[in-house]
């Protein structure tokens, strides 16, 4: 991601890239007060977005957004409200009303998070980006406090009773993301 943006020009074309990792922890530039993980079975990485601490791992989907917002004629907060409307409205399919907080980027149902966003900006370029749990092991959270909240809940797509594959989840989340960004 970093060399993709370093590496474009005016005329690059935005991109989203879906991933999904190996059990990881994640840590943002803002790492004041962050409590490590109480764990030390996952790896540990450092990374530049923006936010503390995170897990990534099987079962979650990961999109990274790798977009010139001065060219798309966006600014952050927008870009932010846009990934997360799309995970919104995934939800809305079965039902389930997830909610945003100005306070805390992502997506909450019943105030356990379900998305969780990251990002970084270089020369008014973005990258980075927003994770969605579907269906994977939870207990990692358990061993930090998620994006800096001190006994913040996480939830998922299973446990909501929206039973949908990985693959399925991405392409859903996908096509809302992409109507979201004008597309």
């Amino acid at each position: 991601m970093q060399d993709f943006t370093s590496a474009r020009s005016a005329e690059t074309p935005d991109e989203i890239w879906l991933t999904e990792h190996l059990p990881v922890y994640t840590l943002g530039l803002n790492r004041k007060d962050l409590r490590m993980p109480s764990r030390d079975d996952i790896p540990i990485v450092n990374t530049d977005r923006g936010g503390k601490i995170t897990y990534h791992g099987p079962g979650q989907s990961v999109f990274y957004v790798l977009i010139d917002l001065k060219r798309k004629g966006i600014n952050v907060r927008q870009l932010v409200s846009a990934m997360e409307n799309a995970v919104v409205a995934l939800l809305l399919e079965a039902n389930i009303h997830g909610l945003t907080r100005t306070d805390a980027p992502g997506v909450y149902v019943q105030d356990r998070k379900i998305a969780s966003v990251g990002l970084r900006l270089k020369k008014e370029c973005c990258y980075h980006g927003i994770s969605l749990n579907v269906n994977m092991d939870l207990a990692p959270f358990n061993a930090i406090d998620p994006c800096g909240y001190q006994g913040l809940e996480v939830t998922q797509l299973n446990d909501l009773g929206i039973h949908l594959s990985q693959a399925e989840a991405a392409e859903k989340l996908l096509k809302y993301l992409t109507k979201e960004l004008g597309y």
